[in-house]
């Protein structure tokens, strides 16, 4: 038996257009459990992902997305491989929400090698722990470092897409090179900021 999709799902479709995404994030459910998720597109007021985790119809769910920040709301949708939440926003969240949503959508526009506009550093010592998402950790070499990236030299790849922890701070795989990999950080880091999290 179909369900049909809850009013305000079909309703949020005509009000909000869709924006098709690739983040990683994670979620916790009621009881205090979280987990990993993918996320697959998003509007100002719902969201849906990919995840090996089934919720509850109408559970309500905290979200944590890269490059995105807190969500919240309650379980609309289930599907086979992941979900659909309603989000509780208030407007000016909402705003908000639209405005980075925007800036997703006309992203792939631009040549995402973005980074490369972003000032590269050297690092003092170039030698620093990365935890990979099942836990394992490795000391690799920084090859290349800029406030929104770096790729590090390691005897290991890791799936792409996959969360990596560098130092202490949370980025993803995006590329693989002849030596190591490519990181994306979560989030654009400040000069000082990054210099502090690799210490």
């Amino acid at each position: 038996m179909m369900a049909e999709p809850p009013k305000s799902d079909t309703s949020d479709r005509r009000r909000f257009s869709r924006v098709d995404l690739d983040l990683l994030g994670r979620f916790m459910r009621e009881d205090f459990q979280e987990y990993p998720c993918r996320v697959e597109n998003m509007s100002p007021g719902s969201v849906a992902v990919i995840s090996p985790v089934e919720p509850r119809e109408g559970e309500r769910i905290i979200f944590y997305v890269d490059h995105i920040g807190r969500l919240e709301g309650k379980v609309s949708r289930i599907y086979p491989g992941g979900f659909a939440v309603d989000l509780i926003n208030t407007d000016r969240k909402r705003e908000k929400l639209a405005a980075q949503l925007t800036w997703f959508a006309n992203r792939g526009e631009l040549d995402l090698p973005e980074d490369r506009r972003h000032q590269r550093l050297t690092p003092k010592d170039p030698h620093v722990e990365i935890v990979l998402d099942d836990d394992r950790r490795y000391r690799v070499k920084i090859i290349d470092l800029s406030l929104s990236g770096a790729a590090v030299q390691c005897p290991v790849r890791p799936a792409l897409n996959s969360r990596i922890t560098l130092g202490m701070m949370q980025g993803r795989v995006v590329r693989h090179l002849e030596e190591g990999f490519a990181i994306e950080f979560a989030s654009v880091q400040t000069e000082q900021s990054l210099r502090s999290l690799l210490t």
